[in-house]
């Protein structure tokens, strides 16, 4: 259980899929108020050592949320070290690029792995931390996407999970309140290693959107801490794209 060492003033915040772009910025933004901070991912054991060697107050768990195990795991491990949770970040998601007409590529196996961690991996975690968030009187806060609200994104069936997650975002608001809040941020392209590679819709986003810029990882961060913060609002899905859902 958690030890005098490790008790905090602040919140306990854990960010799934945390050990690169709008996960780790997000979990650094917490850290960076005093909140301790569990990190995760599902592969990258060395660069979440490498992020708790670099952030006080934070722990390392390696763990799929898609896994039928994971979400437990990984709340076993933040009781152990805090005893508590207050704050649920369900970053952890996956994608196939493939072309909205090209029907036959977006096979069944593709969709069933998206929605493995996109949508039944989210409720999984959400779930298993609800206990700790409910005596907490904690907050949920999804990772979204504009893909779910507009008919964009990287593919057909990653953009469907993205809208099941916003549905199940307002649905799941309903009935935890006034225990624990749930919201979710959708953003647009952000500039991140999973969209390194993307400059042909970077430049689009560039030419069309009001604020003229693809998004940075703590522009997703600074909304999710607003979200957590603002203890008035629930069931709610925060665009965060520079205004490219208005020109689409």
């Amino acid at each position: 259980m958690a030890t005098a060492a490790d008790l905090v003033s602040g919140r306990v915040v854990l960010v799934t899929g945390s050990t690169s772009g709008i996960g780790e910025a997000t979990a650094r933004r917490f850290a960076a108020r005093g909140d301790a901070v569990m990190f995760n991912s599902s592969r990258s054991a060395e660069a979440g050592e490498r992020l708790v060697a670099a952030t006080p107050n934070s722990h390392y768990v390696r763990a799929s949320i898609a896994d039928p195990d994971g979400p437990a795991k990984i709340m076993a491990a933040v009781l152990e070290r805090w005893g508590r949770l207050d704050v649920l970040v369900n970053n952890a998601g996956t994608t196939s690029v493939i072309a909205h007409r090209d029907l036959e590529a977006a096979t069944l196996t593709v969709w069933r792995e998206i929605f493995e961690v996109n949508v039944f991996g989210t409720w999984a975690m959400s779930i298993a931390a609800m206990e700790a968030l409910r005596e907490a009187r904690g907050a949920i806060v999804n990772i979204s996407s504009i893909a779910g609200i507009r008919q964009t994104g990287s593919s057909i069936p990653y953009a469907a999970s993205k809208a099941a997650l916003n549905h199940l975002t307002a649905l799941l608001a309903k009935v935890v309140g006034p225990d624990v809040r749930v919201n979710a941020v959708a953003p647009g392209l952000v500039d991140t290693p999973w969209t390194a590679d993307w400059e042909a819709v970077r430049q689009h986003v560039r030419a069309v959107a009001p604020l003229r810029r693809s998004g940075a990882a703590d522009d997703v961060a600074a909304a999710v801490e607003a979200l957590v913060d603002n203890t008035y609002v629930t069931g709610q899905v925060l665009a965060v794209d520079g205004g490219l859902t208005l020109t689409q």
